[in-house]
């Protein structure tokens, strides 16, 4: 490959330059969403983290098969050893079936990352679309001695599995003093210890979704579909496996044991996690019922939003910091992205307008290198982003005729922006997102020739009326020395 990536790998605590496993195709599982609620903006930000890596990836001419997950029915609140399944206890409160609520879910968590300009996964799989494989490798491991039946269910013996593996390598955990605790806790009577957690629990009669199993009448442990489905579809061993920081422990801690337990060997290359969006110094989560939805953003519906935010102004936040630090979020905080972004458009949108000249006054070469250079270095979008606004000042140095540029110079600066702006960063323009966006704009501009012509015509009183009402319309307009711009 020309540019070489380095990315942060959770599991060894340094960048590593990446290689995948299979030269040119990369293999690739991030957890997704569970689908009982609307996606909020702790849900974005692994969506926009993770389609940024795949979009670098095919940037740098890799194939990618990116698999995305959905959890849906059958699971447990806490980590799939007690409590209520979210989406049955939904289903019961509403009188449906439970893969009504999921298939509700799923397509308004597709809407709001399709408004996000995420790009969808190359395989979407659902755990309920999986159970036949979960059990399959429930078995592996019952098979392999790391794993005991209890009252119809099956759990993880960790204490076993440390004695020859290393439980907590990915987050640090000390599990020799995990391991100390009691076991006598509520609802956990059946486990040896405390530690251990379920691969298959029996169904109690108010479970709603339960399968047959050899052991009962149950269900899988949540931490069990990405095992089973990450290697159904990448193999046994593959490349990167991404997520949000509040799943490392115990989530994809027990990845990492059930796959090397079944298999005898880990299964992924590279753990990648992105870091929290907070609200007061608290994630912002649904658990602690301090989120924010996506809908809510995008109407300006809620008490701590002072105004409606764009799609394009959350995916700019979100980018506007690394993805491994946390960003606390304020209505103040997106006005500031919303002002950048409009900033970064507008220069964008003057650059197609800019006329070459025979020489260049202004300095543009290095751009390409300094964005690609930021981009390999773990995915530093604030970078690449802070480059882009530094050649904004030749863009309209140039645009206002205060300096020049030639053409091959404008044609790498035009390049350098669509690869950058369109391709990997993933924005859009407001007019390039709403529907008929052509239409609005040609009808817009056809009004302000209209203008132009009665200006020409010295007709001040037409002139001055479409300015006005425009203006009151909020739009706002700005004479140049080639015609005019606008921005709403």
């Amino acid at each position: 490959m020309e540019h070489n990536l380095y990315i942060y790998n959770t599991l060894s605590r340094t960048k590593e330059l990446f290689v995948p496993i299979h030269e040119n195709k990369v293999g690739m599982y991030v957890c997704g969403p569970t689908v009982y609620g609307d996606a909020h903006l702790g849900h974005a930000r692994p969506a926009i983290t993770f389609d940024i890596l795949f979009r670098y990836l095919l940037h740098l001419g890799y194939k990618v098969r990116y698999v995305r997950n959905i959890t849906d029915v059958g699971h447990l609140e806490n980590d799939a050893d007690t409590g209520e399944d979210k989406i049955g206890k939904k289903a019961k409160l509403e009188e449906l079936e439970p893969m009504e609520v999921v298939q509700y879910y799923t397509n308004r968590y597709h809407k709001a990352m399709e408004a996000l300009n995420v790009l969808p996964p190359s395989i979407e799989p659902h755990a309920s679309g999986h159970i036949m494989e979960q059990i399959d490798f429930v078995q592996k491991i019952l098979d392999a001695g790391y794993a005991y039946e209890s009252e119809g269910s099956v759990y993880f013996d960790v204490e076993k599995y440390n004695k020859k593996y290393n439980y907590g390598k990915l987050s640090g955990r000390n599990i020799e003093d995990m391991l100390e605790t009691t076991r006598d806790l509520d609802g956990q009577s059946e486990k040896r210890r405390s530690v251990d957690f379920a691969l298959w629990k029996r169904a109690s009669p108010e479970h709603i979704m339960h399968w047959k199993a050899p052991w009962s009448e149950g269900f899988p442990g949540w931490h069990m579909e990405c095992s089973a489905m990450g290697t159904k579809y990448l193999g046994e061993q593959f490349d990167i496996h991404g997520g949000g920081m509040d799943l490392m422990f115990p989530h994809h801690e027990c990845e990492i044991a059930q796959s090397t337990a079944a298999l005898g060997k880990e299964t992924v290359k590279y753990w990648m996690h992105n870091n929290m969006i907070t609200i007061n110094g608290q994630k912002m989560g649904k658990s602690l019922g301090n989120f924010i939805t996506l809908e809510a953003f995008f109407t300006g519906n809620h008490p701590l939003l002072t105004q409606a935010f764009s799609p394009m102004t959350v995916r700019f936040f979100i980018l506007q910091a690394h993805y491994r630090s946390t960003v606390d979020f304020s209505s103040e905080a997106l006005q500031a992205s919303e002002k950048g972004l409009n900033r970064l458009m507008e220069g964008y949108a003057r650059l197609q307008k800019i006329t070459a000249s025979p020489v260049s006054s202004v300095e543009t070469a290095g751009l390409r290198a300094k964005c690609e250079e930021a981009m390999c270095d773990d995915l530093n979008t604030p970078i690449a982003i802070s480059h882009l606004f530094d050649a904004l000042k030749a863009i309209n140095l140039v645009h206002d005729g205060k300096e020049t540029i030639s053409q091959p110079d404008l044609d790498e600066l035009k390049s350098v922006f669509a690869l950058f702006i369109d391709e990997i960063l993933g924005l859009k323009s407001e007019s390039e997102i709403s529907g008929g966006a052509d239409a609005y704009k040609k009808a817009i501009d056809l009004m302000l020739n209209m203008r132009l012509e009665a200006k020409q015509n010295k007709d001040w009183a037409t002139s001055d009326k479409i300015r006005n009402e425009l203006t009151a319309l909020g739009f706002e307009i700005k004479d140049t020395k080639d015609g005019f711009e606008w921005k709403i």
